[in-house]
């Protein structure tokens, strides 16, 4: 058999320095939570106060401003009133303005290979202030060219009647003329284009 020692262990004392340097530990731990406490609380009364004299400031501001009902001063009725009539200017100059890019490229489209143009004169619209009917029929544009035969002509009229630019497109002359040993056909259309390029 074997023999069991039941008798408890002799355990060492702790000495009264190992018990001080834990008690001075934890009340170093402590102070140091402390500091880090008080410190987060003085920065945030810091941003607070900030925030405060922000807030002072926005509603000092918004007290200088005028109450939405009042009326506004004799100067800024007099500023309204040039605002007006320069709106009114840029809307009238804006409603006969034609888009000469977008009626250059559709003529580009319709035109066939056996047709082919010698001038193109474009008259701008009257004032549409004076002359209400003028500003409703755009600009008038005048297409002087030439091809090889009359129905070349007809096509061309046919196909210049769908351009959504143009309307009251006409032909106002077209004459046949030898040139050399091939007879070709001179013409003179007519046509308006529609204030802003509108369809």
């Amino acid at each position: 058999m074997r023999a069991i020692n039941l008798l408890p262990r002799d355990e060492p004392r702790r000495s009264f320095e190992a018990g001080r340097g834990v008690a001075f530990g934890a009340a170093g731990g402590f102070a140091l939570v402390s500091v880090a406490l008080a410190a987060l609380l003085l920065a945030a009364g810091g941003s607070l106060q900030e925030e405060q004299a922000r807030l002072d400031a926005l509603n000092a501001e918004l007290a200088t401003l005028p109450e939405p009902g009042q009326e506004e001063p004799d100067g800024n009725a007099e500023l309204a009133a040039a605002k007006n009539r320069r709106i009114g200017a840029l809307s009238s100059a804006l409603s006969g303005r034609v888009a000469w890019d977008s009626v250059l490229r559709e003529l580009s489209l319709v035109l066939s290979g056996d047709v082919w143009l010698t001038s193109l004169a474009s008259q701008a619209p009257g004032d549409p202030a004076s002359d209400p009917a003028a500003a409703a029929t755009g600009a008038g544009l005048v297409l002087n060219g030439a091809t090889y035969s009359q129905s070349g002509v007809a096509r061309l009229l046919a196909r210049l009647s769908v351009v959504p630019t143009l309307s009251n497109v006409r032909l106002q002359s077209s004459d046949s003329e030898p040139v050399g040993t091939r007879k070709i056909v001179r013409f003179t259309i007519l046509a308006d284009v529609k204030p802003g390029g509108s369809s």
